[in-house]
């Protein structure tokens, strides 16, 4: 499965969690889910927060965020970051009744190797109802697979207190590393290089290069493999390519009549810049294959969208006040079918601008900012949750 990832920081707020002396759980746990956010992004998992910011979030508002970030889906992991209370000493990890333990036990162990004391990882029964999850966070999250990781006690009389302010990003990387195991997702240390991949059950070249963000046909000549046959146990060397990020380039996919030159005319980059982008060792193209285009000479007179289900060339192409035959020439389609992920461009009409959001942000800032209405933004850009993610992009009407 193609596993997401949503990041719950604890509490917020008006509610500060555990507090002892001037620390307080939100603090600890908003450190660590940021830091997790960017991690996640690094390794090019997808991910989203339930609060970027010291927010308040009521119980309802929080399991909202939760299930609208990637849909109620048991391909999503939910990460619910805390800090605990009550004199204790070490990290504990809590998951829910209806997975397994793999997750969780592979969590502790990786933050015990930080150096942190654990306690154990366990499931927590409500006594009221021995066949429902104590904590709502496991209780009421649907299908995601959620596990609660307390990294220690805030007012402990060892030495938690001290580890916690010196090492909580180190125990939330512990944490990164281990759901990127879990996943299957290569694990690359902060400021480290993907150089090699071990195949394992189930791999294919594309399920891999698509993971690492890069072409299989990249992967292949990296490799010198000239078929698709690739064994378990396999080492495979990652070009470098792989360190290109996900919003530097799109993916085409080679349909019947491709060649270099049109695909790079329709993109607005040069034949060259195709080549070296994808490490090809020969101009001759095959249907299906897969090639990175390089955005650094996009037009900047367009936006991305991706295609979404119900979407269709008509619902797109008002949305945005344009026709369907321009939305067809702009794109270089030849039929009117979509398939859902596919990313197309959208030129700029004049009728809004585009907003890139950063650190920061948020809609109502970015509404006051431009002078519109939160609902108005929430509308043009289909958003689903008021909660956004550095470098989103924007329609401003």
């Amino acid at each position: 499965m193609n596993y997401k990832i949503v990041v719950d920081a604890g509490h917020g707020g008006v509610d500060p969690g555990a507090v002892s002396g001037n620390l307080q759980e939100k603090d600890f746990t908003l450190e660590a889910s940021k830091y997790m956010y960017d991690r996640f992004n690094e390794l090019g998992i997808p991910v989203k927060l339930t609060r970027d910011s010291d927010e308040t979030l009521n119980k309802n508002e929080r399991i909202n965020r939760i299930l609208n970030a990637f849909g109620n889906r048991n391909d999503v992991i939910l990460i619910s970051n805390h800090i605990n209370a009550g004199g204790g000493d070490g990290a504990e990890v809590i998951y829910a009744l209806r997975n397994k333990d793999t997750l969780a036990k592979n969590v502790l162990n990786n933050i015990a190797k930080e150096g942190q004391n654990v306690r154990a990882y366990y499931q927590r029964r409500l006594p009221s109802d021995p066949s429902k999850d104590y904590y709502f966070i496991h209780r009421e999250t649907g299908k995601l697979e959620p596990i609660l990781v307390e990294y220690g006690f805030i007012d402990s009389t060892k030495d938690d207190v001290v580890q916690l302010k010196n090492n909580i990003n180190n125990y939330a990387e512990a944490v990164v590393k281990a759901v990127a195991n879990y996943i299957g997702v290569p694990y690359v240390a902060p400021g480290g290089k993907k150089n090699t991949y071990v195949v394992k059950k189930g791999d294919s070249l594309y399920s891999i290069a698509n993971s690492l963000g890069i072409s299989v046909e990249a992967l292949k000549n990296a490799n010198g493999i000239s078929g698709n046959l690739i064994n378990i146990g396999q080492v495979l060397t990652i070009p470098s390519s792989s360190d290109k990020a996900p919003g530097d380039y799109v993916v085409y996919t080679v349909k019947k009549g491709d060649s270099l030159w049109n695909i790079a005319n329709s993109y607005n980059v040069s034949v060259n810049d195709i080549v070296d982008y994808n490490n090809l060792g020969t101009t001759l193209l095959q249907v299906g294959q897969q090639l990175l285009i390089p955005m650094a000479n996009q037009v900047p007179d367009s936006i991305t969208y991706v295609v979404k289900s119900g979407d269709s060339l008509w619902s797109i192409a008002k949305k945005y006040n344009i026709s369907v035959d321009e939305l067809k020439r702009f794109n270089n389609l030849t039929s009117n079918m979509l398939s859902i992920g596919q990313k197309l461009m959208i030129p700029e009409t004049g009728g809004y601008t585009t907003y890139i959001v950063k650190s920061g942000d948020s809609l109502w800032k970015i509404a006051q900012n431009n002078n519109v209405n939160v609902n108005d933004l929430i509308k043009l850009n289909n958003l689903n949750s008021t909660v956004l993610q550095i470098g989103q992009q924007l329609l401003i009407p």
